[in-house]
Parts: structure tokens; sequence; C-alpha cells
């Protein structure tokens, strides 16, 4: 939106699955691999944990998971380009530890996943960050998003073939059955949907940070804008006093299963006021409530927020006329789904064939010289957004109108001078005698006079 009283920090944290075969073998343990990845890393940062000069944090996760948290943004054209950015980032850690690999005698390629299950049943997560001004009401407000993020995976959703009490099926979400909780202050004992450790990475007195951890990662660029416009959008409404309280559900976590597990968008969901509708309605019940809102309101919308609002509505006609010619290439679970159909339609296989659960996996292998997503895209079965160019810069350069810029000009001044640094979401500090530190709690600001004084320090 161009309305500088609507801009709004945005930020995504992804998950990668990791593993090293050869000759179809497990040659490595994910720890191991994980050590020849992160190798060249930690010898520049003395850690697995570092921020990188293009203002986004790159680390190791619990259960040896790769993870990239993009920069702050405050516009989504720099969002797509820093997840995009954090995808050739690891691709560059992948190809070093090839080599590595090589000179250590040791065999097997590396795969890098961006989805959200393993072979074993573990999931792990894409987070969504939106900064939201503090208000009293927050807690209250939390359950009327709720059916929100339940249904949204009709047009988020990443897709998967999945084993149900049922059988072999094709679903909305590869998170949906690893939901345990609503809201939560943790992210991993009861996985909830939304996590609420009051953590804004900013003045607390001003802000707070909505946390959302129910996401699918998704390949399909029109797929992550979409997710977001659909929740700043909403939040909009949120932040108005205008969400609807009448929409909440009695049974979130059966819910959410139920939605995923019916790809007619027709599955019937209880709410709390004894209220039968399906899940199409209830997501339409979003939507007109937005769109409802936007109009009243008379917001400019940014060309990235009218895309992602017509693509919402369009995504819900699709499913409701059972054409989902209508988003299969811009929409993951579709643009999966139409590719399943026809390989198993073209060699007779059923959904439980191993053969099926290979290309449900390599659907998301990052390579972009291998995986099956990006070679959709490279052939224009898929929609991109991004400009290559635009990403290659992005891998090295923050985005220019948040903080993230200060933090990355002083990590790559740091890089030039050879001084070690210490550096979070909000400190800039220098690991010398002085141990000058900066504190930006400042998440639009840009521009700071203390931090030139710093860089010019260094």
């Amino acid at each position: 939106m161009t309305d500088q009283s609507v801009r709004r920090i945005f930020g995504l944290e992804t998950e990668f699955g990791l593993t090293c075969m050869s000759s179809g073998q497990r040659t490595l343990t994910t720890d191991e691999t994980a050590r020849f990845l992160f190798a060249r890393q930690g010898h520049a940062s003395s850690s697995s944990n570092a921020f990188l000069s293009n203002g986004s944090r790159l680390y190791l996760d619990v259960g040896s998971h790769p993870e990239y948290a993009t920069a702050e943004c405050d516009s989504l054209v720099d969002l797509l380009n820093q997840d995009r950015a954090g995808e050739l980032i690891l691709q560059d850690l992948v190809s070093d530890a090839q080599v590595a690999m090589a000179d250590a005698g040791v065999k097997g390629e590396i795969y890098l996943f961006k989805n959200n299950t393993d072979s074993s049943g573990n999931s792990y997560g894409s987070h969504e960050n939106y900064l939201l001004r503090r208000r009293n009401d927050f807690a209250g407000q939390l359950d009327s998003l709720l059916p929100f993020l339940i249904t949204r995976q009709l047009f988020c959703g990443a897709g998967k073939v999945l084993t149900t009490p049922r059988g072999v099926q094709f679903a909305f979400s590869q998170r949906a059955d690893h939901m345990w909780d609503g809201v939560s202050s943790s992210t991993t004992r009861s996985r909830p949907m939304i996590n609420t450790r009051d953590e804004p990475h900013a003045d607390s007195d001003l802000y707070r940070r909505l946390h959302v951890i129910v996401g699918d990662s998704n390949m399909a660029e029109p797929t992550t804008l979409v997710k977001f416009v659909s929740m700043d959008l909403l939040l909009r409404v949120l932040e108005a006093g205008k969400l609807r309280r009448d929409l909440t559900l009695e049974n979130n976590i059966r819910a959410i299963r139920d939605v995923s597990h019916d790809t007619t968008g027709r599955a019937k969901l209880t709410q709390s006021n004894g209220r039968t509708v399906t899940a199409l309605e209830l997501a339409q019940e979003y939507l007109e409530l937005v769109k409802n809102y936007v109009d009243s309101q008379q917001f400019v919308l940014s060309p990235e927020h009218i895309y992602g609002l017509e693509l919402w509505e369009r995504s819900l006609s699709a499913i409701a006329t059972d054409n989902t010619s209508l988003i299969d290439t811009e929409i993951d679970w579709a643009i999966k789904q139409r590719l399943i159909n026809l390989y198993a339609q073209k060699h007779n296989l059923s959904l439980d064939s191993a053969v099926i659960a290979q290309l449900d996996l390599c659907f998301h292998d990052t390579n972009p010289n291998r995986g099956i997503f990006r070679l959709l895209e490279t052939s224009g079965q898929a929609r991109r957004l991004t400009e290559p160019n635009d990403v290659l810069v992005a891998k090295t350069t923050p985005p220019a109108t948040t903080r993230a810029k200060l933090r990355g000009d002083f990590i790559a001044k740091a890089a030039l001078v050879g001084c070690e640094v210490i550096v979070d979401w909000t400190h800039l500090k220098i690991n010398d005698a002085t141990q000058r530190t900066i504190i930006c709690n400042d998440p639009f600001a840009s521009v700071d006079e203390r931090v030139e004084q710093l860089i010019a320090y260094l």
C-alpha cells in the first residue's frame, strides 16, 4: 500500500529439509550433512548462527534444519526477493559443502527441500511475522483469526500426498496434521497455529509481533504473495476493530485437519455458535469481510495487493467450480496436484505408489537444475513474480527502507575491514575493547546517525 499510515513490517522464516544420498542410500546423517553445509558459514562467523549483509539471519535450527529468516521488509516485493535470495544463499553453501565432501573422500549428493515433512513423519515450519501496533485487546482478537488460518490453506497450502485412515489421498496442507493447539507461547511442545511469545524485536511499548507458525512453505511466489496479502489486509480489519467475533470454531484442531483432507472445500465445520458451514463458505466470509472493509476505507492498494486480492478470490472460485485450471500455475497445491494427476495417469500409477511419493518430495527440491517445481517455473508452467537480477541483488543487499539497511551496512563494513561484531535483530555491537553498542528499536528506520557514526568508527 502506498499510504505511509499502513506500512507494516513483514518477515518470513523457512526451515529446510536436508539429506545426503548416493545411489539411493543415505551416506551421511542429517547432523553430519549440516556440519559440511555450515562449515564455510561457521568459519566466517565463528558460529552456525549469523546475520548476513542482506539483513537476514541464517542458522541451524533444532533437528539440524537450516533456517533462513528474511530481513525486515515493508514491501512485499522485497519480501519475495529476500525469500528467493535465501534459497540461492543456501545453494551456495550446498555447492561449497559438495567440494568439502569430495576433498574428504565422502560420497553423496546433498538435497535441500523447501517443504514441511520428512519420511519419518517429522514436521518443520514456515513462520510468518507481522508487526502490529500494541493494543490491549490483542489476545482476545486471536481466536477470530484462527478460522481464517484454518481455511486459508485452500489458497496457501503446499499440497501433499497423505496417508489417512481413509487411505492415501491428496491434501491441501503439509502442516495441518501437525498442529495441536490454536494459540500458545510454545513453538514445539504444543505446536500452535499462533505463537504468542511477546518478542517484538522493536519498542515493546509501541509494537508487538504476530508470529504465525501454521503455514506451509511455498515454492510458488504467487502463493507466498497471496498468503501475506490476505493476512495483511485482514490485520487492517482487526486493527480497525472490525474483525467479526462470530466466526470462531468449536474445535480448531479437528477443523484444520478436516479442511486439509477435503480438497473440494466442502468439509463441514461447526462454529462456536452451533452453526455449520463448509470450509469454502467460511473462507468466502473472510474474503468478503476484507473486500468490504477495503472498499469502505478507499485504500490505495499496491499492485501486489491488487493481484493478491484477485488471486485469493479466484482461488476460492476455482475450488467452488472444480476448475483448478484457473490457478494451477500460481497456487502450490494446484500446481502439484496437476503434476501428480498427469504423471499418475500417464504411467498408470495410484497415489500410494512410491514413485508418486518421490515426485511429491522432489517438487520441493530447491536445486534449480533438478527440483521439479523450479523446472516447471523455468518452462513457464508455474508463474514467477521476481526478477532474477533483483534476487541476485537481494543476496547481499538489504531492503532500503527498513532497519535491515542499518544492520546490513554495518555487517558489510565490518566484513570489509575484518572487524568482529555481534549482531541481532535490534543490537549492533563492535566486539573490541570499546564494546560500542547501538540499540535499534525502530524497525521502520533505515537512517540512524548513531549507526553511521559506528560504521565510520569501523
